[in-house]
């Protein structure tokens, strides 16, 4: 369980907001990419940034101790940090025990716990203060019933892991909400929550009670809201399913969107499995997902062309939107191609 001066019910955590971000010691970016990530889909959240001594990375916000940050309004320090092997530096004790100590309670998502640190459970008891895990489920979460549920949803799903679907997702939700809609982005992840600043880690979830998470995740809603939500894993991966197949049961979406990497052509670190082809992705998930709601339907294909020229993206788009008869974008770019992903989703559901 988490800290014992925090308590939730079965419900989606919910975060002290605005953040200061904590850089640690961290010299390569790659191992900021929490921090990074949310300056890029949350930046009106963050204050600024703070590091320890040795750090060699920055996302550009202005420097603070944590009181100076908590003077300028944050609420908790945020571990921006996604190191090798989800340590908890003995270096950044101290300065995680300032953040307490100046009013600032702690987020992080790391594999190791906040709660398993004697100085920091003694300092947030003796403060007030919050130490939050987030890779900790809320308790109490039911087994799922399966009943439909009011509202629209829609579920990124993915041939392989770590391709974008929590981009793809934030990417829709920001342009839900441009066209006027009542949407919310619901996360999934350790990321996605401190940028949401709510969710459910679904990779902690006991496997019997994922679907169950998932319904409370995205409860019952207005008609016309849409839950935008984060999908984690694939159905074709072999460690991995089970969390995709919890969240497409327990989401019930109306629209799914198939997200890719074109250059990818096995699942990342098990080289022995093809990925699966976008046809076979969309067939499965149609197949499974009509389980829970008969009316489930592919929206279309976001790619990640990152590593492609812009020339190169755009053919592929185009190319891959006139061979799968669905519209196929790249979130991140953007453009006409992404607003004929939007429409494709929005469209009867």
């Amino acid at each position: 369980m988490n800290a014992p001066f925090q308590s939730r019910t079965a419900e989606p955590l919910a975060l002290p907001q605005p953040y200061l971000l904590f850089l640690g010691d961290t010299q390569n970016p790659q191992f900021a990419k929490t921090a990074f990530g949310l300056r890029d889909w949350a930046g009106e959240l963050c204050i600024g940034e703070y590091g320890v001594a040795g750090c060699g990375v920055s996302t550009g916000l202005p420097a603070m101790t944590p009181r100076q940050a908590r003077e300028a309004g944050a609420r908790a320090l945020v571990i921006g940090v996604a190191n090798q092997g989800g340590i908890i530096n003995a270096d950044w004790v101290p300065a995680l025990v300032a953040a307490l100590e100046a009013g600032l309670d702690l987020v992080s998502g790391l594999h190791a716990r906040l709660a398993d640190v004697p100085a920091l459970v003694a300092a947030a008891r003796e403060n007030g203060r919050q130490l939050i895990d987030i890779r900790t489920p809320p308790p109490g979460i039911p087994v799922a019933t399966g009943r439909k549920r009011s509202g629209k949803r829609l579920l990124t799903v993915g041939t392989d892991c770590a391709l974008g679907k929590k981009y793809t997702a934030l990417s829709l939700w920001r342009a839900f909400q441009a066209r006027g809609i009542d949407t919310d982005f619901r996360a999934t992840g350790q990321t996605g929550i401190m940028i949401a600043g709510s969710g459910i880690p679904m990779d902690a979830v006991v496997a019997d009670f994922e679907a169950g998470a998932a319904e409370i995740l995205s409860p019952d809603a207005d008609p016309a809201h849409w839950d935008v939500i984060e999908g984690q894993g694939s159905l074709f991966h072999p460690a991995y399913s089970p969390v995709s197949l919890g969240l497409l049961h327990g989401s019930q979406p109306d629209v799914f969107v198939v997200c890719h990497s074109p250059g990818r052509t096995h699942i990342v670190g098990l080289e022995t499995f093809p990925l699966p082809d976008i046809e076979a992705v969309i067939e499965l998930t149609l197949m499974l997902g009509k389980r829970t709601n008969p009316a489930i339907r592919c929206g279309g294909i976001a790619l990640n062309t990152s590593d492609m020229t812009e020339e190169a993206a755009l053919a592929h788009i185009a190319a891959e939107t006139e061979r799968l008869g669905l519209p196929a974008a790249d979130p991140i770019r953007g453009g006409a191609a992404f607003d004929a992903l939007v429409e494709s989703c929005l469209g009867a559901a």
